[in-house]
C-alpha cells in the first residue's frame, strides 16, 4: 500500500449561538459524514483571515462581522483513498472565534467539500461524529467552561 503524506494549513471558524455551534457535514475524505468546523485551506498568497472570510461565505453562505484569533491545532487523519493508496493528512488549523451577520446558515453555492451547514447543540457532539479538529475545539471549550 502506498502512503501519501500531506499537510493542509487552514483557517477555521468557531461560531457559537445559544449552546449551539455552526458546523458543516464533510462530503468526502477521511472525515466524510462527520461534523467539522467551517473553514479550509489557505490558498497561495492568501492571508489566513481572508481565507476565513472566503470559506465562511462558501460553506455557510454567511458574512463574517468579527473574527478573533483563538488558538492553533494540529491533528492527523488517515484514510484509504482506494485499495492501493492511503492518505496521512496533517491538518494545521488556525482557529478563530467568529461572529456572523446571518443567524440562518446554508451550504454556499461554491462549496465542494461539505454536504450541509447546520447549527448543532454542543452536547450532541462526540469523538465519533466529529472530525479530530472539531473534537479538539469541543474538548478545549468544555475545559474553559469548567474552569469558570
Amino acid at each position: 500500500m502506498r502512503i501519501v503524506r500531506k499537510t493542509l494549513v487552514g483557517a477555521y471558524a468557531i461560531i457559537e449561538k445559544e449552546e449551539k455551534i455552526a458546523l458543516i457535514k464533510k462530503a468526502y475524505g477521511g472525515d466524510k459524514g462527520k461534523y467539522d468546523l467551517p473553514g479550509g485551506g489557505i490558498e497561495h498568497n492568501e492571508n489566513p483571515i481572508d481565507a476565513l472570510y472566503r470559506e465562511c461565505k462558501e460553506e455557510l453562505g454567511a458574512e463574517v462581522l468579527k473574527a478573533k484569533l483563538w488558538d492553533t491545532a494540529s491533528v492527523n487523519v488517515k484514510w484509504k483513498i482506494n485499495r492501493f493508496t492511503q492518505e496521512d493528512l496533517q491538518r494545521i488549523g488556525i482557529l478563530y472565534k467568529v461572529e456572523i451577520k446571518e443567524s440562518r446558515i446554508k451550504s454556499g453555492d461554491d462549496c465542494i467539500d461539505s454536504d450541509d451547514a447546520v447549527w448543532v447543540k454542543m452536547d450532541k457532539l462526540t469523538g465519533e461524529n466529529t472530525s479530530p479538529l472539531l473534537w479538539y475545539v469541543i474538548e478545549k471549550l468544555k475545559k474553559i467552561e469548567n474552569e469558570k
